[in-house]
């Protein structure tokens, strides 16, 4: 997974809020034809915590089949683990090769608590597990050795960007272990993930401009700091702070900018809203500028 840049894609939905599959059918072949590292169906980005089963179902059976095998299908489960298993098991059922274990809903937990969470899921799927901390999961060391210790969690996306939190884990964890960079814009702190052994990251910016995701990560591999420096300055830095205008602004901008290129995705659900005109403006000149940057045309 390290090899490419992962895809979180977005889920369509038609203008009356309903489940648009021709339309995700349509956004997960251009996505995937792009060549990521792997897909993640029905998680944050695809807003997972909005869908019901059968349309949970419906995604994921719709990135397996567009995957086709070329790359592995990473789909979301959540909740407490006696929902995220009956997830688990569609996306079991729906083909998935692994699952992204989102953070459980509301409750503040002790550490012993969030390792029961994924011992209770794995003893229940045969499928392998990837953990994200991130809001109210954040694993001290003693817990993650545990957690790293279940049969079948392979790995751990991190969304906190505690650095000195990180080093510490990826120090205690065994060989083969998977890390993975899943801060908001990932790219942001992509170099500084790197330096304490995580070069592998998650990118938003993917569902809506692959153009610009692959110029970053080629040129951040290639070490090409002039282009990789460009980039943040003119299109990242100014996409996060256009983000954090608005609560909610992390999934329905994404979506919004790939309306803006034609792709069928349709609105967000409630509780999240759709940009407002003024932003919507500022996120088209944002858009022309990065793909101006490395080429390609809105």
């Amino acid at each position: 997974m390290a090899r490419g840049v992962l895809s979180f894609p977005l889920t369509s939905f038609h203008d009356d809020g309903t489940l648009d599959p021709d339309g995700l059918r349509a956004h997960l072949a251009a996505q995937i034809a792009t060549g990521p590292g792997a897909v993640f169906p029905a998680c944050g980005t695809g807003e997972f915590f909005s869908l019901d089963e059968d349309e949970y179902r419906q995604v994921v059976t719709v990135a397996v089949e567009e995957a086709g095998g070329r790359v592995p299908v990473v789909a979301g489960i959540g909740y407490g683990w006696a929902q995220a298993v009956r997830f688990a098991r569609i996306a079991e059922e729906a083909g998935a090769d692994a699952l992204l274990v989102l953070p459980h809903y509301l409750v503040a937990v002790p550490q012993d608590g969030l390792v029961a969470q994924l011992e209770q899921i794995t003893a229940r799927t045969p499928l392998p597990l990837i953990a994200y901390q991130r809001g109210q999961v954040a694993f001290g060391a003693d817990a993650f050795r545990r957690v790293a210790a279940i049969p079948g969690v392979i790995g751990l996306k991190d969304g906190h960007s505690d650095l000195d939190r990180l080093q510490r884990l990826t120090l205690a964890a065994p060989e083969g272990f998977l890390f993975f960079n899943g801060a908001s814009t990932a790219e942001i702190q992509a170099r500084a993930y790197a330096t304490v052994g995580v070069p592998a990251y998650s990118s938003a910016v993917h569902a809506f401009a692959p153009e610009i995701a692959d110029a970053f990560f080629t040129a951040l591999h290639d070490g090409d700091d002039g282009t990789v420096e460009k980039l943040l300055r003119e299109f990242y830095v100014p996409l996060v702070e256009l983000r954090d205008r608005v609560p909610g602004y992390a999934v329905s901008l994404v979506k919004a900018a790939a309306r803006l290129r034609g792709r069928p995705v349709g609105p967000v659900r409630a509780p999240l809203t759709d940009p407002s005109d003024a932003d919507l403006a500022d996120l088209r000149a944002l858009l022309t500028t990065g793909l101006d940057l490395v080429g390609a045309s809105l």
